[in-house]
């Protein structure tokens, strides 16, 4: 949607102000851990944009909260399995060799919109060390999300998304749905049977950049809007509208559980 079309859609903006009033009629509350998967056009017209959107995020859950975004900068990463766009083979090894390697001030994010792009530079704001699925939080308990965040399998048990699950935190979907929906990653690391591939990215290793090889799991996010949908049949998620975009607020444990077992009954049914 253009920026023309949001403001021929919209009967007023979206200030700081209509944001707070929309995400406190969600549920979300001071002192709650969140994390946040976002679309800025979805919202229509916001005044101030996603610096917007982050201020308000920021003064509903205060610094006793903790806001967490996914900071995914997936072109670092092995080119050889690039598909949007594909590159040709005679690239492969220039880039392996030449990708800078992820410096969580200075990588951009890709694809995670443009809330999470500007919020990972906000000040307070810390980064969590990984080259291709980094996340970005604020408040409280920024520092124990972000740190000893895994190089092998990052969107497992020793990843910022099992702290947020540790912490009892909330999951926060603006605009988008379960297919951005990060968290349910995590279910798929838990689960019983999984098939074990091998990534690669530029990283700094004391102060040397190398091209590292890494474990991870073989993800099939293909699966997620059924499971969102599933869990949603059985249990009550917080849902509503703030501007024009469709939006859910949800425990993230309770859908992580919930997601395991399913992917496990699906398993086994494929056996």
């Amino acid at each position: 949607m253009s920026e023309l079309d949001c403001i021929t859609k919209a009967d007023r903006p979206l200030t700081v102000d209509l944001l707070k009033e929309g995400l406190l009629g969600l549920g979300l509350s001071r002192g709650q851990t969140v994390i946040v998967h976002s679309s800025l056009k979805s919202l229509g017209w916001v005044c101030g944009g996603a610096e917007a959107v982050i201020v308000a995020l920021m003064e509903v859950v205060g610094p006793e909260g903790t806001l967490v975004m996914p900071a995914h900068s997936s072109s670092n990463s092995d080119p050889t399995k690039w598909q949007c766009p594909p590159v040709p083979r005679d690239w492969w090894d220039i880039i392996k060799e030449t990708m800078p390697a992820f410096n969580p001030q200075t990588t951009p994010t890709r694809g995670m919109g443009a809330i999470a792009e500007i919020f990972r530079s906000f000040p307070g704001v810390l980064r969590s060390y990984h080259p291709a699925v980094s996340f970005s939080a604020w408040g409280k308990n920024s520092s124990l999300i972000t740190k000893d965040h895994a190089l092998d399998f990052p969107l497992g048990d020793k990843s910022p998304l099992a702290r947020i699950y540790d912490l009892d935190g909330h999951i926060l979907l603006l605009g988008v749905d379960h297919d951005k929906n990060t968290s349910l990653h995590l279910a798929e690391n838990r689960q019983k049977n999984i098939k074990v591939v091998t990534e690669a990215s530029a990283i700094l290793q004391k102060g040397v950049r190398l091209w590292q090889e890494y474990k991870e799991i073989d993800m099939n996010p293909d699966q997620f809007m059924q499971i969102g949908s599933d869990y949603e049949q059985i249990a009550q998620v917080r849902s509503g509208m703030i501007g024009q975009a469709s939006c859910k607020l949800l425990p993230q444990k309770k859908l992580v559980d919930f997601a395991t077992q399913w992917l496990n009954k699906v398993a086994s049914h494929s056996v």
